[in-house]
């Protein structure tokens, strides 16, 4: 019964074994690790081949031994694709989720804009375009922007989607108009 114990944490070492590979390779492959984790993978094989000589007199034991080794070479044969992608140049890292725009969002720009006060601000600086263009008046109301915006904003969802939209004044004509763009 001592030597059964002994193989069962022996496997158990094993097996953690392969998890930790398994994660040194997935970071490698994201650009996380500098080298691949080819010694540990040397050690860890070397280890394997050690049990394939063993006599292994317990069903239960012998059954996860070769799950592991057939998961390992199932790893080995993965891993062995994509470095072979690497050096041709044909696999692109999965750093989506790193470069991604939420992650990239600063704590004060996170909220979207209220569009009483991006009306509010939009109504200041067509007044000045006006005025910077000699046309008389204020233009129209907050009430009448915001609404303007509120319909530009459905055309452009029903359009293109749920994308971000900004808007801003051009004043290159004859009269200063208010600008619908959509956010890179």
């Amino acid at each position: 019964m001592d030597e059964r114990r002994q193989l069962a944490q022996e496997l158990d070492e094993i097996q953690q074994q392969v998890k930790e590979l398994e994660i040194h390779y997935e970071q490698y492959f994201a650009g996380i690790e500098k080298r691949e984790p080819y010694n540990e993978r040397k050690n860890l094989s070397r280890r394997i081949r050690q049990f394939t000589n063993r006599h292994i007199v317990w069903t239960d034991l012998k059954f996860r031994y070769q799950g592991i080794a057939s998961r390992l070479m199932s790893y080995g044969q993965y891993w062995d694709r994509i470095l072979r992608l690497i050096d041709e140049g044909k696999y692109h890292r999965h750093t989506t989720k790193m470069n991604s725009p939420a992650s990239k969002r600063q704590p004060g720009n996170s909220q979207p804009i209220d569009p009483k006060i991006e009306a509010d601000q939009l109504q200041k600086e067509l007044c000045r375009a006006r005025k910077s263009c000699g046309l008389p008046g204020t233009g129209p109301s907050t009430e009448k922007i915001a609404d303007f915006l509120a319909s530009q904003r459905e055309k452009i969802q029903a359009r293109y989607g749920n994308k971000p939209v900004e808007f801003s004044i051009d004043s290159s004509g004859e009269k200063p108009r208010i600008k619908v763009s959509l956010k890179k």
